[in-house]
């Protein structure tokens, strides 16, 4: 059975002083899915195992960041995250430090469902 996705959540967070990719990373995941709410496991029955999580996260540094860390961030389902060119870096020249600005992508898929309305047919 095929999967689609039925939910995507972005979300941004940084690293003030730390230069730390990991925090960055996982401040944007929490951005991203803090303001969300998955009623839908109790409308249908679904268990949340059958929830795939695919979180992609973007970095200056994507070496730096400990994907297998970050799967704790996620309350729920099958997660996996992957680490990926992108976010900002902002040097602070009075103290060659930096601050570190992660982007976050989380998306949730689903066994496609018999039944679901089908984008373009609702109403």
């Amino acid at each position: 059975m095929s999967e689609q996705r039925f939910i995507i959540e972005m979300g941004m967070g940084n690293d003030q002083y730390g230069q730390d990719h990991t925090k960055a990373a996982a401040r944007a995941i929490e951005d991203a899915i803090r303001h969300s709410a998955l009623p839908i496991f109790e409308a249908v029955g679904l268990s949340h195992d059958q929830m795939r999580v695919q979180v992609t996260v973007g970095v200056q540094e994507p070496e730096a960041v400990d994907c297998e860390a970050l799967t704790t961030k996620l309350p729920r389902g099958r997660v996996t995250v992957r680490a990926v060119k992108g976010g900002l870096n902002v040097p602070n020249p009075e103290t060659g430090g930096l601050i570190v600005i992660a982007s976050a992508s989380v998306e949730a898929f689903l066994p496609r469902q018999d039944g679901w309305v089908r984008q373009g047919e609702a109403g």
